[in-house]
């Protein structure tokens, strides 16, 4: 009999867990399985307005998947991901076709920008490494410049942030943390430097509890972060960011710094592969499969779940990626067996929204908590992703290990 073919299409969280997880699942001779990757590592995505901001090495952000691979059991193809053939049964790379007979797909998210004028050419997205690193690197260019100018132009030291949700305001938490370095390295004046959250929604952090939301902003307002809330930015110019105060009144913010934080979609493959779905997400049955097609799973970003007491999408967490892709091992077994598959349900442990290094807010186990006591279990929380995927080795090469 013919072994089954698995391909896993991504190794962000949801896509590596179902690899993690099923590797210790089957033997070698149960199934061929195929992992597709445009790199040859795995980032953090959970950390990236950290590498953008400067507060942590792009480099730490990201280790070598095969250091989590067995690869008695898994056949690792770097390629770039262009189509899927449902019909055919067939992935389409940039460097060859692969034929699969179940598919994971798990290939993450891309920047949403709702159409806004100029989004695309002139802000930045906090979208992986490659984009963390060169938000940095501008960031310091700006005041490196800013520094050497006989007639200072302020807008070098102007950052506009768009969205108040949670990559926004943890975004703004690192810089607030790194700001103070760059004026002390560059001889920069703190009071020159202009940062402002604009965010088109009535409120920060939907979905989170007022009182943690008051004192996330309490906290970033005292480090000098501005907010500008039920204002949405309509369009973004070389120059900087028009921005709707009222109804027909409008403000230009000039800014050399702008980065789009406002809202994901999932990937565009979706949509040109002919699934049917919401901003490139797909609405899956319960047990993670996307409807009318019995052999292909779909987990992370891709994956659109209602949360049947609120009746919204749950957010597309790296919580819930890892937690369906560990299902989504688990049905694979049962599919190889003939057996029942068991539909999926999110086991939300809790939120922590860090506010830099020793800040943060977040509901855990159903207790709120703030301060250096959130920012203690955000690293916890960071710390066990690694392990689950890696195991202590990688917990100890890449964690977090500096709890206070």
């Amino acid at each position: 009999m013919k072994r089954p073919t698995v391909v896993v299409l991504g190794a962000g969280y949801g896509g590596l867990s179902v690899i993690t997880k099923l590797q210790k699942l089957v033997n070698a001779d149960d199934a061929d399985i195929i992992l597709v990757n445009k790199n040859d590592y795995h980032y953090e995505s959970t950390w990236l307005h950290e590498a953008a901001a400067g507060t942590m090495s792009p480099d730490a952000v990201r280790y070598d998947i095969g250091g989590v691979l067995d690869k008695g059991k898994v056949n690792f193809v770097q390629a770039t991901v262009e189509n899927i053939d449902t019909k055919a049964q067939k992935v389409i790379t940039d460097r060859s076709e692969i034929s699969y007979d179940y598919l994971v797909v798990g290939l993450g998210f891309e920047g949403e920008t709702f159409g806004i004028p100029g989004l695309k050419e002139h802000a930045f997205s906090i979208a992986n490494v490659k984009a963390a690193r060169q938000i940095r690197d501008h960031i310091e260019y700006q005041f490196a410049t800013y520094s050497l100018e006989e007639v200072k132009d302020p807008s070098r030291l102007t950052i506009i942030v768009g969205g108040a949700g949670f990559t926004g305001i943890e975004f703004l938490g690192e810089l607030a943390d790194r700001l103070p370095e760059l004026c002390e390295e560059y001889d920069v004046d703190p009071k020159a430097v202009r940062i402002l959250c604009v965010e088109a929604a009535p409120m920060v952090l939907p979905g989170f509890d007022e009182e943690l939301v008051e004192y996330a902003v309490n906290y970033l307002k005292s480090k000098g972060i501005e907010f500008s809330i039920g204002t949405p930015l309509t369009e973004a110019t070389p120059e900087g960011v028009k921005i709707k105060k009222g109804e027909d009144v409008f403000e230009e913010i000039p800014a050399k710094t702008v980065v789009w934080a406002a809202g994901v979609r999932g990937n565009s493959i979706i949509e040109k592969a002919g699934f049917e779905n919401m901003r490139a997400r797909i609405k899956v049955d319960p047990d993670l499969r996307a409807p009318g097609h019995n052999n292909v799973f779909i987990v992370g970003d891709c994956a659109l779940m209602i949360n049947a007491q609120t009746e919204r999408p749950y957010p597309p967490t790296a919580q819930i990626a890892m937690q369906q892709g560990a299902h989504t091992a688990h049905n694979l077994v049962a599919l190889f067996k003939g057996e029942e598959l068991e539909p999926f349900t999110p086991d939300l442990k809790g939120t922590v929204c860090s506010l830099g290094e020793n800040e943060a807010i977040g509901e855990v186990f159903g207790r709120k908590i703030t301060g250096k006591k959130a920012a203690m279990m955000k690293k916890v929380i960071d710390n066990r992703a690694l392990y689950i995927l890696g195991g202590p080795g990688l917990v100890f090469k890449k964690g977090k290990l500096n709890m206070f």
